[in-house]
C-alpha cells in the first residue's frame, strides 16, 4: 500500500505531536500540590502545609515555590516565611521575596487572563540527608493582615536527572 504525500504528511505530522505530548508529560517532580487562599484574602495567621516524602536519599532536589494571583493583587512583590520541619523533628526557618511584576507593572511568569502564575526556586541541588517526611509551611511576610489577590500558593519538589 503506498500512501499518498498528503496522508504521508498527515501521519507523520500526528507522530510529531504524539511524541512531544509524551516527552512533555514526562515529570521529575516528586511532589507537587496547590493549596487555594481563602477568596476574602490571605490571613496573616494562615499557614499553607505541605507534607513531602522523601525516598531516595541519594539524589539531589531542586525545590520551587508556586505562586498564582489574580490581576488585582496590590504589589510588586510578596515576602514569604517558610518553615521546614525534618523528619527528625529539626526546624528551619527561612524567608524570601518573590516578584510578581516588573517595575512598570506588567505581571512576571505565565498567565492568561486575570490569573498569573510564579515560580520562584526556593532550594536548589539540595540533597534531602534523611529519608522520612519533610514539612514545609508558608505564611505571607506582607504588612497587611488579610492580603488580597493571591489564590493560590503551591509546592514542587523535582528531583534532579544526571
Amino acid at each position: 500500500m503506498i500512501l499518498s504525500p498528503r496522508k504521508m504528511k498527515n501521519k507523520w505530522f500526528y507522530l510529531i505531536h504524539v511524541c512531544l505530548f509524551v516527552v512533555a508529560c514526562t515529570s521529575n517532580d516528586v511532589y507537587f500540590q496547590y493549596k487555594t487562599i481563602d477568596q476574602r484574602g490571605w490571613s496573616k495567621d494562615s499557614l499553607c502545609h505541605f507534607d513531602v516524602t522523601i525516598n531516595d536519599t541519594t539524589a539531589n532536589y531542586n525545590v520551587y515555590v508556586n505562586i498564582r494571583n489574580k490581576g488585582e493583587y496590590p504589589y510588586q512583590n510578596l515576602w514569604l516565611f517558610l518553615n521546614k520541619t525534618k523528619p527528625d523533628k529539626q526546624q528551619i526557618g527561612d524567608s524570601i521575596e518573590c516578584y510578581l511584576a516588573d517595575q512598570r507593572g506588567k505581571w512576571l511568569g505565565s498567565g492568561m487572563g486575570a490569573v498569573h502564575e510564579m515560580s520562584v526556586l526556593y532550594e536548589q541541588n539540595v540533597r534531602f540527608k534523611t529519608y522520612g517526611m519533610y514539612r514545609y509551611r508558608i505564611v505571607h511576610g506582607m504588612r497587611d493582615t488579610l492580603l488580597a489577590g493571591i489564590n493560590q500558593i503551591g509546592l514542587r519538589v523535582e528531583k534532579i536527572v544526571k
